[in-house]
């Protein structure tokens, strides 16, 4: 298989996930109520230089008040719920943006995952911190550009891409036992390297890995076939994999369908987030409660795609690009909710903690200014944090 570039690599990922955040009916609900609030521990005291109004590209919030950024040259922590920005950022980068993957787990453990662009796709940079940022371990890892996940501060799967051409994706799985400082391959699909396997497709574009633990796993995308969802799973840690099927809507025989997120809420509860389009475009909803055994098509489909964001007990919100929605018991009904300010074109990701409190990056089209907004209301009524 011919390799493309990283550059170019790293372009085309990102211009195939964001072709696929454009979807048509949904059921009403009451509008959501405040919920008691959460008591959140004392704040944790960050001792690292401020950063005056960081133009954010990521963010991962973990509650209203703490939260993780990436700009383009930072990686970045706020205490405040976003007033207020400190520079994590580890010592040898001066790079991120949308060169890097990263996965936090909480205030003490985040991972940074960068390629090493001189050996690609078969060396990279991985960053760990066991101490929220004030001091950062670097590590040589077997690969460069991949999306890495962890169960805890000790297991870990990794998905490496290994290049993208004519409709077909190389990857390779890794796993860690010890934190990242050492990573096994557990597949490879490769035809180039001898121990290819078959089991998960080399058709088709691998969007991400789900683990539910260290056996079993999902790697969900897209494969440009009528009608034909792209999820596989594996229960022997990713040496091998088979294909899940799931129930299509109605009509959506022959639409395009690709898969874009996947969420564990529980040992059990699983949710899946599948856009089908044709003439029209649709975000369609799936719930496991059995681990992912068996999915069930939830009752709405909401027009014209866009993100979504997946949380426990069954809350879920999505923004189309001009309005949310919000369901609060797994997707059964909706609450539609008109935002006063229409991020439209400029919306670039969003991050909840809960039904009612959440962030939104909007990015100018002309400037590239990006601003950072917070609601407290379920996405009606939003203030900027950044502006």
């Amino acid at each position: 298989m011919k390799r493309i570039s990283p550059i170019l690599s790293m372009l085309l990922r990102v211009c195939l996930l964001l072709s696929f955040l454009t979807a048509c009916n949904a059921s009403y609900a009451t509008p959501p109520q405040t919920p008691e609030a959460v008591a959140l521990d004392a704040p944790t005291e960050i001792n690292t230089p401020l950063i005056e109004s960081p133009s954010l590209i990521q963010i991962r919030f973990l509650n209203e008040r703490d939260g993780w950024g990436i700009t383009e040259t930072q990686v970045v922590r706020t205490n405040d719920g976003g007033v207020t920005w400190h520079n994590v950022t580890p010592p040898e980068v001066t790079e991120t943006g949308y060169s890097v993957d990263w996965f936090v787990l909480d205030n003490d453990h985040v991972w940074i995952q960068q390629p090493d662009n001189a050996n690609y796709p078969f060396a990279g940079f991985q960053y760990r911190t066991i101490d929220g940022g004030i001091h950062w371990n670097k590590i040589d890892v077997p690969f460069s550009d991949a999306r890495v996940s962890f169960l805890d501060s000790n297991n870990g799967w990794a998905l490496a891409d290994l290049g993208i051409g004519a409709g077909s994706n190389a990857v390779a799985v890794y796993q860690t036992t010890d934190g990242g400082a050492t990573w096994i391959q557990k597949f490879i699909n490769d035809p180039n390297h001898a121990n290819a396997s078959e089991s998960l497709p080399l058709g088709g574009l691998k969007y991400g890995l789900v683990p539910l633990n260290m056996q079993t796993a999902w790697i969900f995308g897209v494969i440009y076939a009528p009608g034909t969802p792209y999820l596989f799973r594996t229960d022997d840690g990713g040496a091998t994999w088979s294909s899940v099927n799931l129930p299509l809507p109605t009509g959506s025989e022959n639409a395009d369908v690709g898969i874009e997120q996947m969420f564990v809420a529980s040992v059990d509860i699983m949710y899946l987030k599948l856009r089908a389009f044709s003439d029209t475009s649709n975000l369609v909803i799936y719930v496991s409660s059995d681990a992912g055994n068996t999915w069930s098509l939830t009752p709405t489909l909401i027009p014209g795609g866009g993100d979504a964001d997946f949380l426990p007990d069954g809350e879920m919100i999505v923004y189309n690009r001009e309005q949310f929605y919000v369901t609060r018991d797994a997707a059964k009904t909706w609450s539609i909710l008109p935002p006063d300010i229409k991020f439209g074109d400029s919306f670039s990701r969003m991050d909840f903690v809960n039904a009612d409190t959440g962030y939104v990056i909007s990015q100018d089209p002309t400037t590239n200014h990006r601003s950072l907004y917070r609601t407290e209301d379920g996405g009606i009524t939003w203030f900027p944090i950044i502006p």
